[in-house]
């Protein structure tokens, strides 16, 4: 049984905390996904509320005899991710072709970004290791904790940490997610 599907299935009836709980545990890693397809904050940004506002709104075609739910959520993002570079590269194309060509506030964002790697270099060493188990190597807490050789409580500690501090590296976050962390404070 997979260890969220209490929280998988009160989403289904649209359970406001469980939603902000699955956030917690899956935006790190699903941010670090969308980040390597958009390479700009901004639009990654975006793509990741994006996806949990799809996530919201389709909880209930959610399968879990088709795809583990890390891996419906990661085809969601992906394909977001896709579509909003491809949208990006298109008003470009049609801007150039056009003769007008004026920079947004969005590509002059995108402009300062652009050396930044991502989130998760960001992070701690010991931070982005636990988070690379988990979500990206698909370890248990306790197998990931044994491969780090800490104490379950300090690797735990270390997964907080590393969710916490890429949250407060988002600089964009819908009204709606703020309300839904909300309920967890």
């Amino acid at each position: 049984m997979h260890p969220h599907q209490n929280l998988i299935d009160r989403l289904k009836e649209k359970d406001q905390e469980a939603f902000a709980k699955l956030y917690d545990a899956y935006s790190g890693a699903i941010y670090g996904v969308i980040i390597q397809i958009c390479k700009s904050e901004v639009m990654a940004q975006e793509v990741l509320q994006d996806t949990f506002l799809a996530v919201w709104n389709n909880a209930g075609t959610y399968d879990a005899q088709k795809a583990s739910f890390y891996t419906w959520l990661y085809r969601i993002a992906r394909n977001k991710a896709l579509n909003a570079v491809r949208n990006s590269q298109t008003k470009v194309i049609q801007n150039q072709e056009s003769g007008v060509y004026e920079s947004s506030e969005e590509e002059q964002k995108d402009d300062n970004f652009a050396d930044i790697k991502g989130s998760l270099e960001k992070l701690k060493p010991h931070h982005r290791k636990a988070i690379e188990l988990i979500y990206f190597n698909g370890y248990t807490h306790r197998e990931a904790y044994q491969e780090m050789d800490v104490p379950l409580g300090t690797f735990k500690s270390y997964i907080r940490q590393a969710l916490k501090q890429l949250k407060e590296n988002y600089q964009k976050i819908s009204i709606l997610l703020l309300a839904l962390i909300h309920v967890l404070r």
